[in-house]
């Protein structure tokens, strides 16, 4: 078992695998990770699963019956990957015991074209709920300025909720706010707060691609000594803010009523520029009541060669600040940044399900 990966659990962190595939979870892998290298949740995307269903068989018998019953391709994704989310879910049960629902999850997205619908993105998010049926589920809710909405009725409802697509500081604010409004709905309709889970995923990388491309578009030596700090900066006060809202006598509360933090989850952290270390996203994000999902290569550079030496984001605020002001100095518009990104991610996913369904059509009609 690999010590870094152990020291990375013994400082707060929640190692969480970004990936599933039918073959993972029929060979056992899952199972493995979760052994050897202190994998304790699962996140899955429409891309993960447009991958998963392009290699191998694994799927083949499922399509097969699926084509047999002249089922769409719409209504086989869901059933193909809810299938997968339920196995998943199974097997990191245990852990979601012995954690007291902690950890142990496992998250499914909804129809990333519903993502500027929040009436049809509460709709899918109860028949997730409902048709996966796991305690230890989380229903992705992309954090569009529309799908705040979404995500309160979701958490009103009992429904635990990862918010995805996190960019800006600002939304991550409404993010946090949107989370509270639906525990206070929920705990007024009865529901027991302690059983409704939720974290945010901030993205991390894509920060990063997107700064320094404007970075060496501006050229100047002040501007590119900038590459590569936007993101561990951006998700730095992205947990400063989570802090502030932690402090808060709202937060103060609902904890009363029985009510858990939604926890700050770093997405999006294998490294895209080959220039900077594998485990940058990883080894400058630490710290206690954090979730790091992290795809199966980058997994394995930190339990490699990872450098994990104590919290490296509280005592860092005033560096973060510092970085910011920088960048806005050199001629970058944060807010400009973070619109890109936020409707790129939501573009990429749409067409990843596009390719899902494609994928599914095409072998439907190949079995049928």
């Amino acid at each position: 078992m690999s010590q870094n990966l152990k020291r990375l659990v013994k400082a707060g962190v929640s190692i969480w695998l970004d990936d599933i595939s039918r073959e993972r979870l029929r060979s056992g892998n899952l199972a493995v990770l979760m052994r050897e290298r202190q994998v304790t949740g699962v996140t899955s995307n429409p891309t993960i699963f447009a991958a998963a269903l392009s290699k191998g068989d694994a799927y083949r018998d499922q399509i097969r019956d699926l084509a047999v019953r002249g089922i769409g391709p719409e209504e086989a994704a869901r059933a193909i990957t809810t299938y997968d989310i339920r196995w998943a879910a199974d097997v990191l049960r245990p852990v979601y015991d012995a954690t007291q629902g902690i950890d142990g999850r496992v998250s499914i997205e909804v129809d990333p074209r519903l993502a500027r619908n929040p009436e049809a993105t509460i709709a899918e998010a109860r028949m997730l709920w409902w048709t996966i049926d796991r305690p230890n589920l989380l229903i992705k809710i992309p954090a569009t300025q529309e799908g705040l909405s979404a995500i309160t009725q979701a958490i009103s409802e009992g429904i635990s909720v990862n918010v995805t697509l996190i960019f800006s500081l600002e939304r991550y604010r409404q993010v946090i706010d949107a989370w509270m409004t639906g525990l206070e709905r929920a705990a007024a309709a009865g529901y027991n707060l302690a059983a409704i889970d939720s974290v945010a995923s901030f993205f991390v990388s894509r920060v990063d691609t997107e700064i320094d491309r404007r970075l060496e578009q501006i050229g100047t030596p002040e501007a590119l000594e900038l590459r590569g700090k936007a993101a561990v900066a951006n998700a730095r006060l992205a947990y400063h803010a989570f802090e502030e809202a932690m402090n808060s006598p709202r937060w103060q509360a609902l904890r009363a009523a029985g009510a858990r933090p939604q926890r700050p989850l770093w997405a999006s952290t294998g490294v895209k520029n080959p220039a900077y270390p594998d485990t940058l996203y990883v080894e400058q994000l630490v710290t206690a009541g954090v979730v790091n999902t992290m795809p199966e290569k980058t997994l394995e550079a930190v339990a490699s060669h990872g450098k994990i030496s104590g919290d490296t984001i509280r005592p860092f605020y005033q560096h973060a600040w510092d970085v910011m002001a920088s960048l806005k100095e050199a001629g970058i518009d944060y807010d400009d940044v973070v619109r890109v990104l936020e409707e790129e991610g939501v573009a990429k996913f749409e067409a990843s399900w596009t390719e899902l369904l494609e994928t599914i059509e095409a072998e439907l009609r190949k079995a049928a």
